[in-house]
């Protein structure tokens, strides 16, 4: 199962590049100042673009490292330009794939890993990834999609969800 968890990060990581590139490709067919989607809000007590992709990047890190048995990296949170912000998003997803999910691992359900908040909280394995930073990892990148579509970036559905693995039946 949580192998096709961190498929499911990577598969959304790349869904998530590939929105920021055409919000870059957006602004210079507009000429617009690209950066000034880092700080689009949809209300003042939000975290700006910026922040809602660094978070999705961590919490991708962060289950993929738990259920790896090893400590996320850690990654500056100095994006200032959407080219920055997909650089964060190609190393996140880099160290996701190289991650040994083979190894002597315990994927354990019932594994107790830190909880993150509050820090001297756990939660079990399953519960982390699927409870808490599945969803989480998934309404940083929604929000993400959502500021820029409501900047005007020609965006839908589809780039959310990116292509489907069809098969003829």
């Amino acid at each position: 199962m949580y192998p096709t968890l961190i498929r499911q990060f990577n598969r959304t990581l790349s869904n998530l590049e590939a929105i920021l590139a055409k919000a870059e490709a957006h602004a210079a067919q507009h000429n617009l100042q690209s950066d000034v989607f880092l700080q689009a809000r949809l209300a003042p007590d939000m975290f700006p673009l910026a922040r809602q992709v660094q978070i999705a990047c961590d919490a991708a890190k962060a289950a993929a490292s738990a259920v790896a048995g090893q400590v996320a990296p850690r990654f500056a949170d100095d994006e200032t330009t959407l080219a920055t912000l997909r650089e964060r998003v190609a190393k996140t997803h880099a160290y996701i794939d190289g991650l040994d999910l083979t190894g002597p691992v315990s994927l354990d359900a019932d594994r107790l890993v830190p909880a993150g908040y509050p820090p001297d909280k756990k939660l079990r394995l399953h519960d982390y990834v699927v409870v808490r930073q599945l969803p989480n990892f998934h309404f940083h990148v929604v929000t993400a999609y959502a500021l820029l579509r409501h900047w005007g970036v020609p965006i839908g559905k589809g780039d959310y969800l990116g292509q489907l693995p069809l098969v003829d039946a």
